[in-house]
């Protein structure tokens, strides 16, 4: 049974973190902090604005103390980071971020190729710092990968998603990020999951996390939209994708998430002519093309 649609939508901005981490060109930190600026200038209020791991893997997000701590933090915008381990934490708090999110994965295989370790011993390495969280103040965000397929191992058992969301959530997490890291679902798949999750989990802790590599991201966020979920993860100008998973390039891009809840009557609180001129801007300043339709229909 569909629900009706909502009235408002969150968005979660990913483009710094999830975006910046898998193009190319890595960016100055003060090109970073101009970017998280101007989107929270266009009205993004959650901004996965880093990644506290290691540089040797992730050299893209070397900087990421340094820009969290020199952006002009609006009113209202909260600041995120990834946090995979104690270390990342501690280095998060050093640099006074608001929100951590640890990174789990329904895949075995995805598991020991990301942070290599089992789900089970990624679970246990995040309940120390959950717990650390928990008792500074600090929101724990719980990202699940490879919800709708893995590369390593094709499809993914509902169940298994189920089990790690679950998990996560009641290690302390406060929302369940459900990712199709490599762009795989279409509505159906996305419906029977979701379905299943909100078993366990309800709808105001769920949110969406679409890849648009075959061009399905759209169609499973209205699916999504459907069912309840409130909160969507999406990349200005379609930047990212995951460095473990190859070919899955192309987070679904804000502008044409936003265009389409716009048009739908859906609020959300982001400028979309000043988030197309920055998706623009960055995508020039990445000397790559603009992955948003929405931004090269408008020029």
């Amino acid at each position: 049974m569909f629900n009706l649609l909502p009235k408002t939508v969150e968005i979660v901005e990913v483009g710094p973190r999830d975006g910046l981490q898998n193009e190319k060109t890595s960016l100055t930190a003060q090109d970073k902090i101009d970017f998280i600026n101007q989107l929270s200038l266009v009205g993004a209020k959650r901004i996965e604005a880093g990644s506290f791991v290691s540089p040797k893997w992730v050299p893209q997000m070397a900087s990421s103390d340094e820009v969290i701590r020199m952006i002009k933090r609006a009113e209202g915008t909260r600041y995120s980071a990834l946090t995979p381990n104690m270390k990342g934490f501690d280095m998060a708090m050093a640099a006074d971020t608001q929100e951590v999110a640890v990174f789990g994965a329904a895949s075995e295989s995805f598991s020991q190729k990301n942070i290599n370790c089992s789900i089970q011993e990624s679970l246990e390495r995040f309940a120390p710092l959950v717990e650390k969280a928990k008792q500074r103040g600090i929101p724990v965000r719980g990202y699940v990968s490879c919800v709708l397929g893995c590369p390593y191992e094709g499809d993914v058992k509902v169940d298994d998603v189920v089990a790690v969301s679950k998990a996560l959530l009641e290690m302390g997490c406060y929302e369940i990020s459900l990712g199709d890291t490599i762009g795989v679902g279409t509505p159906l798949k996305t419906k029977a999951l979701i379905e299943a999750c909100l078993q366990v989990i309800p709808s105001n802790q769920l949110a969406v996390h679409f890849h648009d590599t075959y061009g399905q991201a759209l169609a499973n966020i209205l699916t999504a939209l459907q069912l309840g979920i409130r909160v969507i993860d999406s990349s200005v100008a379609g930047l990212g994708g995951c460095p473990y998973a190859k070919g899955a390039s192309g987070n679904v891009a804000s502008e044409d998430v936003v265009y389409m809840l716009h048009n739908m009557g859906i609020e959300t609180g982001i400028n979309l002519a000043e988030l197309i001129e920055v998706g623009n801007s960055i995508s020039l300043k990445l000397n790559r093309k603009n992955g948003s339709k929405v931004g090269v229909a408008a020029g």
